[in-house]
């Protein structure tokens, strides 16, 4: 005699994983969308600041990417829990596609926002430029 004991059935496994997947891809699309109404509200708020000229839109572009970077991963944490039940190969297939372009989105968000962080610390440190005033004759004064 076989003795088979289940914790908890493949297709109750696959329903409460189904619900797992939705709330982790919502996150995800929650994240974006907070982030992607934080940056047009900020970049709005720069645009009538600055009458027609939009100053901080690094630090704008920067926060955006973040908030990016953080809802793409949390919608390649719904793909990889979407497969951990019993995977096709064509279910892998797909999982290795999306994996593959949301790594690289990452990466290249990554770089960008790696990029941004030290034009705007190189920024900080130089402090604000000035010119040296003009004298007489187009010459700059000493």
């Amino acid at each position: 005699m076989i003795l088979s004991w289940e914790v908890l059935p493949e297709s109750g496994l696959r329903e409460a994983i189904g619900v797992l997947v939705r709330v982790v891809e919502t996150a995800g699309a929650l994240i974006i969308f907070v982030g992607a109404v934080w940056a047009f509200a900020r970049f709005i708020a720069a645009l009538v600041r600055g009458r027609g000229q939009v100053s901080g839109f690094n630090r704008i572009r920067l926060t955006l990417g973040r908030f990016l970077v953080l809802g793409l991963e949390f919608q390649l944490a719904g793909d990889v829990l979407r497969t951990a039940v019993a995977p096709s190969f064509t279910e892998i297939g797909q999982l290795a596609a999306i994996a593959a372009i949301r790594t690289a989105l990452n990466y290249f968000l990554g770089r960008e926002i790696a990029h941004e962080r030290a034009a705007l610390e190189r920024e900080a440190e130089q402090g604000p430029q000035q010119d040296a005033p003009v004298g007489p004759g187009g010459r700059k004064a000493p």
